[in-house]
């Protein structure tokens, strides 16, 4: 058995949170959470982390020279690189709205990107 400890991230109360592993790398155990949300948190992160990147990518024509922007869902935290990795090399041209899907699946994750503010062409 292992022990992880990590601190809840889903509000900020910042439980710090206990998780027991067992040899096959399953949760066994959540301690330290306030409510449910702590509890879920907990038993994710040990085994299989996830994370929203948020970002701003470079617009062509735009009264804004960046527009912001996030993954749609959360995606495995070891693809976090390979996202910001694909958001290095593209451009969009304005108009951009908030929701635009900028990005289908993004490095396969099978995430989005999308705006986050709007962009008007000039």
């Amino acid at each position: 058995m292992e022990i992880r400890h990590f601190t809840c991230i889903n509000c900020p109360m910042g439980c710090p949170l206990s998780v027991t592993i067992d040899d096959q790398e399953q949760v066994v155990e959540v301690q330290g959470n306030t409510c449910p949300k702590g509890y879920a948190y907990g038993q994710s992160e040990a085994v299989h982390p996830l994370r929203i990147v948020t970002s701003v990518v470079p617009v062509l024509h735009g009264d804004l020279l960046m527009v912001s922007c996030k993954t749609s869902q959360p995606i495995p935290k070891e693809k976090m690189f390979d996202v910001i990795q694909a958001l290095k090399s593209v451009r969009f041209e304005a108009p951009i709205h908030i929701g635009d899907v900028l990005i289908e699946n993004v490095a396969n994750t099978s995430a989005s990107i999308i705006a986050t503010k709007e962009v008007q062409r000039i």
